[in-house]
C-alpha cells in the first residue's frame, strides 16, 4: 500500500515532515558537537578543523549531489542523503569511543557534508516540482514560510533535547539519537515521497549525463543575470548567519557576567528557534508589503544589517536579547522570500543542481567569513565582530540590487502568475 503524497495539500504535509524530521536530528547535537570533540581528544584547534572539513565537504559535494538528484531523482537524493548521514553519524560515535586520530575525524567530517548535500536542493526541488503538477496556484511564500515555522520547531526541541540526553546519558546518545531518527525519515519518505512533476531522465552513460545537466545548469543559472547575483549574494554574505549565531553563545555569557551560567548560552539556540517560528509566520505578511520580492529582500536585508550593528554597539543582556530576536526574525523571514524567487526563475530540469550550486555558493561563504570574523572577535571583541558581520550584511544590497534590475517576471507576483504555466527558462535575463 502507498502513502505517496499526490495533493497539494498531502504534498505540503510530506514537506513539512521532512523538515522537521531533519531540522529535529541535526539540531540533537547543535549545542554539544564541540564538547563532544573535545571530550575526544581533540584540541581546539582540532575541533574546529573538523567543522571546517565538514563545511569543505558540502563545498565539494553540493552541485555533484544535486546533478545526482536532476539524473537520478529527488527522492533518491533523499534517500540516500538519510543512509549517508546516520552512517556518518555512527561513526562519529565510534571515534569518540576510541579516540581516534584527527585525519578520522577530517575524513567522517568530510561524509557528513556529503550526507547533508544530498538534502539541499533536493528536497526543495521536489516540493515545487510536485505543488505545480499537483494543480497549486498559490504563491511559495507561505510555503516556504511554514518550513521555516517547522524547521524552528525543530530546532528548539532538537537543541533542548540534544543537552538533555547528553547530561542523562552520555555525548554520544544524541548522535546515536540522530541516527535513528534518520532512519525513521528514510522510512517515510520511501513511503510518501514520489518525483511528481519530474521525470529522471537518463540518457547514454550516467557521467555523460551528469555533465550534460551541469552545463545546462550554468547556462539557466550562472548565465541568469537574475540568478547569478542572487548566488554572488549568497557567496557573500552566507557565513554572516552562521557566525552570528555560534558567537551568540559567548557573547551572551560575556554580557551576562557569568562564563559557567550554561543555560544562558543554551537560550541563544532558543531564541533563533523562536525567531524561525515568527520569521516564518512574518515571511509572507512581509511579501504582501511589497509589489515586488527584491523590494522585501533590500529592506529586510537593510534591517538586519542596522540590528547587527545595535547587537555589536550594545553593551546590555537584555538589549542584547531583544536585538537577537529582531535580526533572527528578519534573517528567517527573508529565506521563503529568497527561495519562492529563486525557484521562479529557474526551470524544473535543472532546479536541483541550481539551488544546490546556491547552497554551495552560501557554504564557501562561510568558510571565507567565519575565520575573519572569529579572528576580529579575538582581536577586539564580540562586540565589534557583529560590527563586522553589519559591515558584511550591508554588502547584500548592491547585488540583490543587480538582481532587481534584471525585471525577472518572478519578481512581480502579477507577472510571475501570468508566466506561471510556460514555466521559468532563460528569460528572466531580459532587462
Amino acid at each position: 500500500m502507498t502513502v505517496a503524497a499526490t495533493t497539494p495539500r498531502s504534498i505540503q504535509r510530506v514537506y513539512l515532515t521532512l523538515m522537521l524530521g531533519n531540522t529535529l536530528a541535526a539540531s540533537l547535537i547543535w549545542g554539544i558537537n564541540t564538547i563532544f570533540l573535545l571530550d575526544a581528544g581533540l584540541s581546539n584547534l582540532e575541533a574546529f578543523a573538523a567543522n571546517a572539513f565538514f563545511t569543505a565537504g558540502m563545498v565539494l559535494f553540493e552541485v555533484p549531489t544535486g546533478v545526482v538528484a536532476d539524473t537520478i531523482g529527488r527522492r533518491a537524493s533523499y534517500l540516500w542523503g538519510t543512509l549517508t548521514l546516520a552512517g556518518a553519524t555512527l561513526l562519529y560515535v565510534l571515534l569518540w569511543a576510541i579516540t581516534a586520530p584527527f585525519w578520522a575525524w577530517a575524513v567522517v567530517s568530510i561524509l557528513l557534508g556529503l550526507g547533508f548535500t544530498f538534502f539541499s536542493g533536493a528536497v526543495e526541488a521536489w516540493l515545487v516540482d510536485a505543488l505545480k503538477a499537483s494543480g497549486y496556484r498559490g504563491e511559495m511564500e507561505p510555503v516556504f514560510g511554514r518550513g521555516q515555522m517547522v524547521t524552528g520547531i525543530g530546532m528548539l526541541v532538537g537543541s533542548v533535547a540534544g543537552g538533555f540526553f547528553a547530561e542523562v546519558g552520555s555525548l554520544g546518545l544524541p548522535f546515536v539519537l540522530r541516527s535513528a531518527i534518520l532512519l525513521v525519515m528514510f522510512a517515510f519518505a520511501f513511503l510518501a515521497m514520489r518525483d511528481i512533476g519530474f521525470q529522471p531522465e537518463q540518457r547514454g552513460q550516467p557521467l555523460t549525463e551528469m555533465r550534460r545537466i551541469a552545463t545546462a545548469s550554468i547556462d539557466y543559472g550562472w548565465r541568469v543575470p537574475a540568478v547569478k547575483w542572487l548566488m554572488v549574494e549568497a557567496l557573500v554574505v552566507g557565513g554572516v548567519g552562521i557566525y552570528g549565531f555560534y558567537a551568540l553563545q559567548p557573547y551572551l555569557l560575556e554580557l551576562y557576567g557569568d562564563p559557567e551560567a550554561y543555560m544562558v548560552a543554551g537560550l541563544a539556540a532558543a531564541i533563533i528557534a523562536g525567531a524561525q517560528i515568527l520569521g516564518g509566520v512574518a515571511a509572507p505578511r512581509i511579501r504582501m508589503l511589497f509589489q515586488r520580492r527584491t523590494s522585501a529582500l533590500l529592506v529586510t536585508a537593510v534591517g538586519a544589517a542596522l540590528s547587527l550593528l545595535l547587537i555589536g554597539l550594545a553593551d546590555a543582556f537584555w538589549l542584547v536579547i531583544v536585538l537577537t530576536v529582531a535580526w533572527g526574525i528578519l534573517f528567517a523571514a527573508t529565506l521563503p522570500i529568497r527561495q519562492s524567487y529563486l525557484n521562479a526563475l529557474i526551470p524544473s530540469r535543472q532546479r536541483a543542481t541550481i539551488l544546490s550550486f546556491d547552497s554551495m555558493m552560501n557554504s564557501t561563504g562561510g568558510v571565507w567569513s567565519q575565520p575573519l570574523l572569529g579572528r576580529a572577535a579575538d582581536v577586539w571583541g564580540y562586540g565589534s565582530s557583529y560590527v563586522a558581520c553589519a559591515a558584511i550584511q550591508i554588502c547584500a544590497v548592491p547585488f540583490l540590487w543587480l538582481s532587481r534590475l534584471q525585471n525577472a517576471p518572478a519578481d512581480s507576483l502579477a507577472l510571475a502568475e501570468a508566466q506561471e504555466d510556460a514555466g521559468p527558462g532563460p528569460e528572466p535575463q531580459a532587462g
